[in-house]
C-alpha cells in the first residue's frame, strides 16, 4: 500500500555518533595493558540491560514517521572466549507519524525478539569496542487502520551494528550503539519495509566480582601439603643460594590458567631481598607443579643458637584472567645453627672446614715455627706436616670423645637425623671432639698450612686424609706397602685415624686409617673418599665471627718433646719393612735405596752405613758414592761432599757417562757446595756444565748461575741449600 509523501525529519544521529567516536579515541589513548589481558581480566559471566534506540529510514519510504525503540537484553559470553558474546534481545518499537500523539491511521507498534552474536574487546579498564549481528521476528499492531479492530502482521528483521562501551565500574556499562536494521513484513503492509539507521543508548549490569576490588584478591595457588618446610641449616648458607633447601608442590585451585608465574622465597630478618626460585609459563586449572626453593640467607643465620622456629613466605607473582597478581603463601620451618648437619650427603662436612679462620692460621703458625728446625727437606712435606700437627695437638691435650647425643654412627644411619659438627675453633677451645669434630679440626689447620686434605667415610665413622702430591707409581717414596696409601686423581693420600690422637703414636693412626680403608675392599660401596676442595666447591665454608680464643698453646720445648719421638716411631714404621727386605736381598741397589730412605728421615748414621755397605758390594757404584757426598753436604761438611762428588764424576767419565742425567745432577750438587763455600765462580762453572747437558732439567737451579751477584740470588740459594739430589742407580 502507498502512503502520502512526507518531508524527511532532521538526522541528528550523525552528530551523536561523532561525539561517541571522539570518546572512543580518548579511551584508546588510555589503554596500557594488552587487549587479551584486559579481556580475560574483566570478563563477566552474564549481563542484563535496557536500551533506547532512535531509528531513521535509510531510504525515502515512510520517512514522515518517528521510530523509537525500547528493549531489554540478556548477554552470556562464552566461558572459553569471553570476547564472543551471544545475546537475546526483546523490545517494542513505536512508529508514530510526525506530530501525531498516536491517533494517526498508520501509527503502530512492533513487538520484537532477536538472537545475535557479538564480538567485544577492551582497550582499557573503562573502554571497549564491539561489533554484533542479530536476526529475529516481530509482530506489528495497527490500532487505527480499521475502526474497532487491531490489524497486525508477522515480520522478520536482521541487523548489524557496533558498540562503543564506556564502563565506569566493573558491573556497570554504558553503550553507544550505532546500527543498521532491515525489516520486512510477511503480509501486505509493506510501507515500513527496508533499511533503518539507528543510534541507541544502552545500560547494562554485568554480574560477577570486580577483580580490582579488595574482596576479589586472587589466591589461586595453594600448597599441596601444609606449609611446613624441612629444617634449614645455617652451615649450608652459600649452598642454598644456588641449590634447593626445600621442594614444594603448588596447585592451581582455580578454574582458569595461571600464567607467567615467578616464585621467590623471603625470610624477614635473615634475607636482604627475596630469592628468585622458579619461573613457570603455565599452570592449568587444577594443575600441579613441584618447585625447588632457593634461599640466599645473609650473615644473620650464623648468629643463631640451637633451633630457631621461623615463618617465611613464598611470593608468587603471576597473571590470572589477564590481571597481575601477587600472592604470599606463609611457610614455617626451623633454622638450625651453624653446627648442625644432616648426613644425607657426606660432602657437607666440607662446609665446616675453615682454613681461613685466623685461629687456625695462628695455631698452624705456632706449630710450624716451633718445629722449623726439625723440618727434613728430603722427607715428604705433607707427611711431616700432619705428623707435626698430630704431635702438637696431642701435646695440647686434645682427645677423642664420642658425641653423647647424636654420634656419627647413629646420625649417618638415617639421612633425616640431625647431627652436630663443631667448628674447628670450638673443638680447639674445648679440647675434645668426636670423629667429625676432629676431622674438621685437623683438616682446617692442615689446609691453613697449605696441605691439601680430604676425608673418608665408612659405616659409622669419618676420618682424615692428606695429599702427599706424590704420583701413584712412586708409592715407595711414602711407604713400601702400597696399601698404606690411597690413590685419588693419580696422587697418593695418607689416611689418618685421628681419633687416636693423644692415645697412640701417629704411626699407629696412619696404620689404622689404612686398615679401615682396606676393610671394605670387598665392598667399596660402603666407603667413600672426598677431597676437601672438591666438597667445598659445592658446600662453601661457613661464615665466622672471629674472636681471639685466648688459648695457651704450650712452649716450643714441650712441642719438640712431643714431636721427636713421633718422628722416630714414624721412621721405624716406614722403614722397618724396607730394611728387612734389603737384608734379605743383599743387593747394592737395595742398600742404596735404604740409605736414601734413612736420609729422608734424618737418620744420617744409618744412611751412611747403608751407602757404605753398597760400596763394599761394588766400589764402582756411583750412586752410593754420590749419596755419601749428599750426607756430608746435609751435615754442612761441604769439602767432604765435594770430594765424594768429584770421585763420582771421574767414575762416570771413565764409564762414558759424562753427559748422563746422573752426571748432570752431580754437577748441580757440586755447584751448590761451591756456593755454600762462597766460591761463586766455581759454582757458576759447575752449573754451566750441568746446563750444557739439559738446561730444562736443571731450570729450578738456575739461581746458581748468578749466586754472589745480588741478594736475590743469595736468598734463593739459602732456600735450597739442603736440596741435594740423591741418586738411586748408576
Amino acid at each position: 500500500m502507498n502512503l502520502t509523501a512526507r518531508q524527511p525529519t532532521p538526522q541528528p544521529a550523525r552528530y551523536i555518533l561523532a561525539a561517541a567516536l571522539a570518546i572512543a579515541l580518548v579511551g584508546l589513548v588510555g589503554a596500557q595493558e594488552s587487549m587479551a589481558e584486559l579481556n580475560e581480566r574483566y570478563s563477566f559471566p552474564l549481563s542484563v540491560g535496557v536500551g533506547y534506540r532512535d531509528l531513521q529510514p535509510a531510504g525515502g519510504f515512510a520517512s514522515g514517521f518517528s521510530y523509537r525503540e525500547i528493549g531489554a537484553e540478556l548477554r552470556v559470553p562464552f566461558p572459553a572466549a569471553s570476547t564472543l558474546q551471544p545475546f537475546l534481545r526483546a523490545g517494542s518499537l513505536s512508529v508514530l507519524e510526525s506530530g501525531s500523539a498516536g491517533g494517526a491511521q498508520f501509527d503502530h507498534s512492533q513487538a520484537w525478539a532477536a538472537l545475535g552474536l557479538g564480538y567485544s574487546t577492551r582497550f582499557s579498564r573503562n573502554f571497549e569496542l564491539g561489533v554484533e549481528a542479530a536476526g529475529g521476528l516481530y509482530q506489528s499492531a495497527f490500532s487505527n487502520l480499521s475502526p474497532g479492530n487491531t490489524v497486525g502482521e508477522l515480520g522478520y528483521l536482521a541487523e548489524a551494528g557496533a558498540r562503543i562501551g564506556l564502563i565506569p565500574s566493573y558491573n556497570l556499562a554504558v553503550d553507544l550503539r550505532p546500527s543498521l536494521r532491515y525489516s520486512r513484513t510477511a503480509g501486505l503492509l509493506d510501507d515500513f519495509d527496508g533499511f533503518y539507521f539507528g543510534l541507541g543508548l544502552a545500560l547494562s549490569w554485568r554480574f560477577g566480582q570486580d577483580p580490582d576490588a579488595a574482596a576479589a584478591a586472587v589466591r589461586a595457588l595453594r600448597l599441596e601439603e601444609a606449609g611446613r618446610l624441612p629444617p634449614a641449616f645455617a652451615a649450608m648458607q652459600s649452598y642454598y643460594a644456588a641449590n634447593p633447601f626445600a621442594r614444594v608442590a603448588l596447585v592451581n585451585a582455580e578454574g582458569a590458567d595461571i600464567r607467567d608465574v615467578e616464585l621467590s622465597f623471603f625470610q624477614p630478618g635473615y634475607m636482604d631481598a627475596p630469592t628468585p626460585s622458579a619461573s613457570i609459563a603455565l599452570i592449568p586449572p587444577r594443575g600441579r607443579v613441584e618447585v625447588d626453593i632457593l634461599a640466599a640467607f645473609n650473615q644473620e643465620v650464623f648468629r643463631t643458637e640451637g633451633a630457631v622456629p621461623l615463618a617465611g613466605e613464598l611470593i608468587a607473582r603471576y597473571r590470572y584472567r589477564g590481571r597481575p597478581v601477587e600472592q604470599r603463601i606463609p611457610v614455617s620451618y626451623e633454622l638450625l645453627d651453624r653446627t648442625a648437619i644432616s648426613w644425607d650427603d657426606d660432602r657437607k662436612v666440607g662446609a665446616f672446614i675453615t682454613p681461613a679462620d685466623s685461629a687456625m692460621r695462628n695455631y698452624a703458625s705456632f706449630v710450624t715455627s716451633s718445629l722449623r728446625g726439625e723440618s727434613l727437606p728430603q722427607l715428604n712435606q705433607a707427611l711431616q706436616g700432619v705428623a707435626q700437627l698430630y704431635a702438637a695437638l696431642a701435646s695440647f691435650g686434645l682427645l677423642y670423645q664420642a658425641d653423647p647425643s647424636t654420634p656419627f654412627v647413629r646420625a649417618q644411619a638415617g639421612t633425616i637425623a640431625i647431627d652436630s659438627v663443631s667448628l674447628a675453633r670450638a673443638t680447639l677451645t674445648r679440647g675434645t671432639g668426636d670423629c667429625d669434630d676432629l676431622t674438621v679440626l685437623f683438616a682446617s689447620i692442615l689446609e691453613s698450612m697449605g696441605h691439601e686434605t680430604g676425608f673418608i667415610t665408612v659405616p659409622g665413622h669419618i676420618y682424615l686424609a692428606v695429599n702427599t702430591k706424590i704420583p701413584a707409581r712412586d708409592y715407595r717414596e711414602i711407604h713400601t706397602d702400597r696399601s698404606m696409601t690411597i690413590v685419588h686423581r693419580d696422587q697418593l693420600w695418607i689416611p689418618i685415624e685421628i681419633t687416636l690422637v693423644g692415645k697412640q703414636p701417629f704411626a699407629d693412626a696412619w696404620r689404622r686409617g689404612a686398615e679401615l680403608w682396606r676393610l671394605y675392599d670387598a665392598d667399596a660401596s660402603k666407603r667413600a673418599f672426598y677431597a676437601t676442595a672438591e666438597a667445598q666447591a659445592l658446600y662453601k665454608p661457613v661464615g665466622l665471627r672471629e674472636t681471639d680464643l685466648g688459648l695457651q698453646y704450650g712452649t716450643r720445648a714441650e712441642l719438640l718433646a712431643a714431636y721427636r719421638p713421633e718422628l722416630a716411631r714414624l721412621g721405624d714404621f716406614s722403614l722397618a719393612e724396607l730394611a728387612a727386605q734389603t737384608a734379605r736381598s743383599g743387593d747394592k741397589r737395595d742398600w742404596n735405596a735404604l740409605g736414601i730412605a734413612y736420609a729422608k728421615y734424618g737418620r744420617i748414621k744409618d744412611a751412611e752405613a747403608s751407602f757404605t755397605r753398597a760400596l763394599r758390594i761394588d766400589p764402582a757404584f756411583v750412586g752410593a758414592q754420590v749419596n755419601l757426598g749428599n750426607l756430608a753436604y746435609m751435615q754442612k761438611d761441604y769439602r767432604k761432599a765435594l770430594s765424594s762428588w768429584q770421585v763420582a764424576v771421574k767414575a762416570l767419565d771413565a764409564q762414558g757417562k759424562a753427559r748422563s742425567a746422573s752426571a748432570q745432577m752431580i754437577q748441580v750438587n757440586i755447584s751448590m757446595a761451591y756456593n755454600a763455600l762462597a766460591d761463586f765462580s766455581s759454582a757458576r762453572t759447575s752449573f754451566e756444565r750441568a746446563a750444557a747437558i739439559d738446561p730444562e732439567r736443571v731450570r729450578d737451579f738456575a739461581y746458581l748461575a748468578s749466586v754472589g751477584a745480588g741478594s736475590g740470588a743469595g736468598s734463593r740459594a739459602a732456600e735450597l741449600s739442603d736440596a741435594v739430589i740423591f741418586v738411586r742407580d748408576e
